[in-house]
Formats: C-alpha cells, sequence, structure tokens
C-alpha cells in the first residue's frame, strides 16, 4: 500500500488547526475545531481504505483482490452524520448563548475559581500515618476486641502530621464531614 503524502500533510494541518481552535474560549472557534476535527478524521479514514478500486457488487469474473474495500465509506459516512449532529448541537449551545450573555467567550465561574484556589491536601489522606477518622465506633465480636479501649470516639488525643503541622484528628475527621464550618467560605457562600 501506497501513502499519499499530499493527503497526510492536509490531514495533519487539519489536526492541527483543530486542536488549537477547540483550545480556545470562543464557541464559534471551538465549533470551527470540531468541524476541522471531523473532516481531519475523515481523510484519516479514507487514507485506511487503501487504493481505489471496483464497486464492491459481486460478480463471478472478478477477482475477490480487486474490489474496493466498503467498510471506510461506512465509517466516513456515519462520521459525517455524527458531525452534523455535533454541529448542530453546538450551534445551538451558541445561539442560546448569544441570546442570554451577548457575548460568544466561556466566562470563568466563581466555583471553579474558589475550587482551583483550594489547597490539594487532604489531612486524611496525606497524612504520614493515617487516623481512624470514622464516626462509627469499632465492632466488638467476641475475642478479637482485644486492645479496643472503652474510651468514646471523638476523645482520643491522636496527632496527624499535615505538612509542616500537626492536628489533632478530631478536626482531621471534621473537616470531611459534610456541612464542616472550619473551612473558609467563598464569596457565593457569604451571601447567604
Amino acid at each position: 500500500m501506497s501513502v499519499n503524502l499530499t493527503l497526510l500533510t492536509v490531514m495533519g494541518a487539519l489536526y492541527a488547526c483543530a486542536i488549537y481552535l477547540i483550545l480556545e474560549r470562543s464557541l464559534t472557534r471551538v465549533l470551527l475545531g470540531l468541524m476541522l476535527l471531523a473532516n481531519a478524521t475523515n481523510l484519516l479514514i479514507l487514507a485506511t481504505g487503501g487504493y481505489a478500486g471496483l464497486a464492491p457488487m459481486f460478480s463471478k469474473d472478478i477477482d475477490p483482490r480487486d474490489y474496493n474495500d466498503p467498510l471506510p465509506q461506512a465509517l466516513i459516512l456515519t462520521s459525517i452524520v455524527i458531525s452534523f449532529a455535533i454541529t448542530a448541537f453546538m450551534l445551538g449551545i451558541i445561539y442560546r448563548t448569544w441570546v442570554l450573555a451577548r457575548q460568544d467567550e466561556i466566562l470563568d465561574d466563581l466555583e471553579d475559581l474558589r475550587v482551583a484556589e483550594t489547597p490539594s491536601f487532604d489531612a486524611e489522606d496525606d497524612a504520614e500515618i493515617p487516623a481512624e477518622t470514622s464516626e462509627f465506633p469499632p465492632a466488638r465480636n467476641g475475642s478479637d476486641s482485644g486492645g479496643i479501649s472503652d474510651t468514646a470516639m471523638g476523645t482520643s488525643t491522636a496527632t496527624i502530621l499535615a505538612g509542616d503541622r500537626t492536628i489533632k484528628a478530631e478536626d482531621a475527621a471534621a473537616e470531611e464531614r459534610p456541612g464542616s464550618r472550619n473551612v473558609a467560605l467563598g464569596p457565593e457562600e457569604d451571601k447567604k
């Protein structure tokens, strides 16, 4: 099988432009990037189909190796239908964004910014020695309860090394509970 260098060059340029446009913040550019990506994929499927051959109609006089492979043609047809559906969906999103905000650019969400600013340190997962932070007391079944004290949960003085500071195990467990108030509130939550 011989490779068509022109087809590969055009396909590579289409893929490069498509990836560049998809990474933009404008929805119209993202749509153009998706369309270029679909066309580049169609060229890739066409290039894998091999040489042009006869139509895949059966005849006793024709050698089976002379037929054209119909699978790439079916895959390209399917790709065209899928890219048309994605294009229609993206056009609907672009129209709705324009009607609501009169702009085509995707803005930063306040919640996304708040999540990006929160540290990735988790007191329970990143501790050197994991501490039991469950709110459920340990099970005591028969003889396997040796070494378990009768102290209530949360009254132990276990500490966890969190980076360069030590914190109590119960404080680490409190960070994981729903409704915890030991985390700084964001601008949206202060208004409530």
